[in-house]
């Protein structure tokens, strides 16, 4: 990682939560395509328009804080998609792969939660300021995003997952 300063390790991460991102585009249209639930299916489909989102502000921290991203693959975003894949290639269409998918999506939800606030805390040190705000709209975004997810769950899928 050779991070010197913590500009270094600020840059390092972006970069590593960039690519997350963008794997993370790739995955929620299989996993809304695979939910039988339509809220579920629409959850995911808001999220990847969320996502969209998320990169812009990433890709406008990049413009105004005049810095490069390292060309990176996420190795953990990596791992949690594989999961999500492996859910939807071993469950059986319906509410029991319905709440399998909502476990990985907060799993996801999880990391990326995690990094925005480690971001939100460099940026604000490094005296960030544009960057503090845009990352920290991101993370509101990511929390309530868990949020739905939960309540789905508890409401909906787990529940029809119960009878199976």
């Amino acid at each position: 990682m050779a991070s010197k300063t913590l500009k270094d390790l600020f840059i390092h991460m972006l970069s590593d939560i960039y690519s997350a991102e963008k794997q993370l585009t790739k995955a929620l249209p299989k996993m809304a395509r695979a939910a039988t639930n339509p809220k579920l299916a629409d959850a995911f489909r808001a999220h990847l328009e969320e996502t969209q989102g998320q990169i812009e502000r990433i890709d406008q921290i990049v413009e105004t804080s005049e810095i490069r991203l390292k060309r990176m693959k996420c190795a953990a975003m990596e791992g949690l998609v594989e999961e999500g894949k492996e859910v939807i290639d071993e469950i059986e269409k319906g509410p029991v792969l319905d709440a399998a998918l909502i476990a990985a999506a907060q799993k996801v939800e999880h990391y990326e939660i995690a990094s925005y606030g480690t971001l939100c805390t460099f940026a604000k040190q490094l005296g960030m300021n544009d960057a503090f705000r845009l990352l920290k709209e991101t993370m509101a975004e990511e929390k309530a995003t868990d949020e739905k997810l939960t309540v789905l769950a508890e409401t909906e899928s787990n529940q029809e997952a119960a009878k199976k």
